[in-house]
């Protein structure tokens, strides 16, 4: 053996320990960096968890804030800083949730029929309108907005946690029979069926309520506690509704009969039939109709505001009037003059879209599409469950 091989063993011997060494460290980098990245995951999913959990937490307190205001004894009782706590609470969040919505419309109507003042003109300004309101101020102690916020929110949890007592302790039977949790209470619906279900003197009215209480288990499932927001309801409908449009999400009745038409799909769809006479389809058509005639209620407010054909016009000009307005509907020449007539009026883009959509998509006039409309809903009430979840799911509204 030359001297020569000696080295190159102990080269070779050197080169294979730092090649391992280099492996071993390599692979600790690479667990440290798979360790870092799920870290960072998991971290990732539990801010988004805890978002999601106070967003839920804070509109669960809202709607029970709000709650009271559709009692006429609490607009008896009502101090103007009540009026101001509740007009804030309704105008954060009318855009997202239903009942904050019609929470907004209440609180319009009644400042305006009890003080004579117009909330549009008040705009978010909660501080401007408890100061019109209030005829003879003694003292006034003003608190920041996120003070203000933090109070009513902190006075909502605890008032809502003490009903929520209340009611489990009041529906405990009917509680236990359909597994309800505690906090499945605070939707409204449930806690109505749960009672009709408690207090049914007969095997046909518990049965009814039972299958209200399943239905409404159900929708929690599908929507959560607090039920679809504005936005998804939104998303939803201008999807298969010709002619709705942003301005119609504005409307409470309008949103009500969105969430109707909703719920009944889902119901539907799920193999739901509907209680006693009231079946599903019966609802569905029902606010089916709603929708319609909402849309074609705000098209001719808006059409007669730019027009200057008052209701007293029309009602003056009696059916003459009405069967000549529909002469020519649906031409090109129609809805080129009726869209000018718009812009000329002052009226938003999105009310010219809206109104022009929705009379491009008729082919005649719309009372005549609704009346129509009407007909051929009664002649479709033979069908029932699945059949009609599934039809409504694939192409939308019938009409």
């Amino acid at each position: 053996m030359s001297e020569s091989d000696g080295i190159d063993d102990v080269l070779d011997n050197g080169l294979r320990q730092s090649l391992m060494i280099a492996a071993r460290v390599g692979e600790t980098l690479a667990r440290r960096r798979q360790d870092s990245l799920r870290e960072r995951e998991h971290q990732d999913i539990q801010a988004a968890h805890e978002a999601h959990a106070r967003y839920t937490a804070e509109r669960a307190q809202m709607q029970g804030g709000l709650a009271p205001i559709h009692d006429d004894k609490w607009w008896q009782q009502a101090q103007p800083k009540d009026i101001t706590i509740a007009y804030a609470l309704a105008e954060a969040w009318k855009d997202h949730d239903p009942a904050a919505l019609a929470a907004a419309d209440r609180i319009r109507r009644e400042v305006h029929t009890r003080y004579g003042i117009d909330t549009h003109d008040v705009g978010t300004d909660a501080t401007y309108l408890q100061s019109g309101i209030e005829t003879v101020a003694a003292e006034q102690a003003r608190l920041t907005a996120a003070q203000e916020h933090d109070k009513a929110m902190a006075l909502v949890a605890a008032a809502q946690a003490e009903d929520l007592r209340v009611r489990a302790e009041t529906l405990a039977p009917a509680m236990e029979k359909h597994q309800v949790p505690v906090e499945y209470l605070s939707n409204e619906a449930l806690a109505a069926a749960l009672r009709k279900s408690q207090d049914a003197k007969t095997p046909e009215a518990s049965e009814a309520a039972d299958v209200m209480v399943k239905e409404r288990l159900y929708l929690i499932g599908k929507d959560g506690i607090n039920g679809p927001t504005i936005d998804q309801l939104r998303d939803e409908t201008t999807a298969t509704v010709n002619g709705a449009s942003e301005d119609h999400f504005k409307d409470p009745a309008f949103v009500k009969a969105a969430q109707e038409l909703h719920e009944a799909k889902l119901l539907a769809e799920a193999g739901f039939t509907g209680v006693g006479q009231d079946s599903l389809e019966q609802r569905y058509e029902r606010a089916e109709t709603e929708l319609f005639t909402r849309i074609e209620g705000l098209g001719r407010e808006i059409e007669d505001r730019v027009t200057g054909h008052d209701s007293d016009h029309l009602k003056d000009q009696g059916l003459k009037a009405e069967t000549a307005s529909t002469t020519g509907y649906g031409s090109a020449e129609h809805h080129e003059a009726f869209a000018e007539a718009l812009k000329n009026s002052g009226a938003t883009e999105t009310q010219i879209r809206g109104r022009l959509t929705a009379a491009r998509s008729e082919g005649t006039h719309p009372s005549a599409a609704v009346t129509a409309g009407k007909g051929a809903a009664k002649a479709r009430r033979t069908r029932t469950g699945k059949s009609v979840g599934a039809e409504r799911g694939r192409n939308g509204l019938s009409r």
